[in-house]
């Protein structure tokens, strides 16, 4: 019996794809960077806080979060960038994203167990596995509760 789950897959750093579980998305929208209102004393991977239908909601790099080079270093001010909204226990976060690709059926049962050849701690925290897919690449699988739910932030929200 394969347990078929749909996730949404976008693009990390230049080459690699991650993949998160529809289940916990909200929403997926368009973010113009300047609309972005920076907050002091945070992680740089927290970029600030956007308004989100009247309420505020915490925008986080995933890549930087995840060790890639910041999504910054790439755009400008008038960049958009894409941001997946999940949703946790009613704490709303969201994920800026490079580039949104797919929604993908992937079996569930077919997730790896994250190892610490593959990825550093830092990052092991936030992953749920990974997949290997029929062209045998790599599809990191985030964990949305472990971000929402991250000390990074747990703090402020």
């Amino acid at each position: 019996m394969d347990i078929e789950q749909k996730f949404l897959s976008f693009n990390l750093g230049a080459k690699d794809t991650a993949v998160i579980s529809l289940e916990h998305i909200t929403e997926v929208m368009q973010v113009s960077l300047a609309e972005i209102c920076g907050v002091p004393q945070m992680p740089s991977s927290v970029l600030g806080i956007y308004n989100w239908r009247g309420e505020m909601l915490w925008l986080v790099d995933v890549e930087e979060m995840l060790g890639y080079s910041p999504l910054l270093y790439s755009a400008n001010m008038l960049s958009k960038m894409m941001a997946i909204v999940v949703q946790i226990d009613g704490k709303s976060l969201g994920l800026l994203v490079r580039q949104l690709m797919d929604i993908e059926s992937l079996d569930s049962q077919l997730i790896k167990p994250t190892s610490g050849e593959l990825f550093s701690p830092e990052i092991s925290s936030f992953l749920q596995g990974y997949f290997i897919n029929p062209a045998e690449e790599l599809i990191i699988t985030l964990d949305a509760a472990a971000i929402v739910q991250s000390p990074m932030w747990a703090i402020h929200n």
